[in-house]
């Protein structure tokens, strides 16, 4: 994996939130999924982890957010965590598999990623968590990757046109939209995997990060 994208972890990450503003509105819902590649260069989702989330204190939810997700903030049965805790869950073994790789830190990939990497990095400011293991502004987009290879931007149409299913009722959960999107991006490395598009050097270190991808 630091081979094929020169030290970096593509991580798959999906939020479900109280509004769009990162540094007002309620981080409520992340699910990430690793990736890893086999000898010949294809890769597939590898593990998920998901956390609920409680909103922090003052957190701006906006109504027409909660009809649109679905998610009542304060239902027990959520079994939310606070956001240190949630990002801790998430971001301890997002770290291992970044070691583990051999890469140098953890990529976002997302659907329209700058999303939920801003409420990703709003809320690990907040905690003021010492090691947030993803890139802090370069990402991978699905929706731009899925206009290249599908023709198709919006992520139910460009899965369904990668011949991958789609369940409206199971969408705008963090779980499923990350998997899904996990499916998707690893659909278009693989196709062009299997068009020859990408050899892999012999012998190269993973660059070390110096805050540009």
């Amino acid at each position: 994996m630091a081979r094929r994208f020169r030290g970096f972890l593509p991580v798959v990450v999906d939020v479900e939130t109280g509004g769009f503003n990162a540094k007002k509105d309620a981080l409520l819902e992340i699910a990430a999924i690793t990736l890893e590649i086999d000898s010949a260069g294809y890769m597939r989702p590898h593990e998920t982890f998901h956390c609920h989330v409680e909103p922090f204190p003052g957190a701006n939810l906006d109504p027409k957010a909660l009809a649109f997700t679905g998610i009542d903030p304060y239902n027990p049965f959520r079994m939310a965590k606070s956001e240190a805790d949630a990002l801790q869950h998430v971001f301890h073994p997002i770290r291992q598999a970044v070691k583990a790789q051999g890469c140098t830190r953890a990529i976002l990939v997302g659907h329209n990623p700058s999303f939920d990497l801003g409420f990703v990095n709003a809320a690990a400011n907040r905690v003021k968590v010492k090691r947030n293991p993803f890139h802090q502004f370069s990402t991978f987009d699905t929706a731009t990757l899925g206009g290249l290879a599908y023709g198709q931007t919006v992520l139910a149409r460009a899965v369904q046109a990668a011949g991958l299913q789609w369940n409206e009722e199971q969408a705008h959960s963090a779980v499923y939209d990350a998997q899904q999107t996990a499916e998707l991006f690893c659909a278009i490395v693989n196709r062009w995997q299997a068009l020859g598009g990408f050899q892999f050097p012999e012998c190269v270190e993973p660059e070390a990060d110096n805050g540009v991808m």
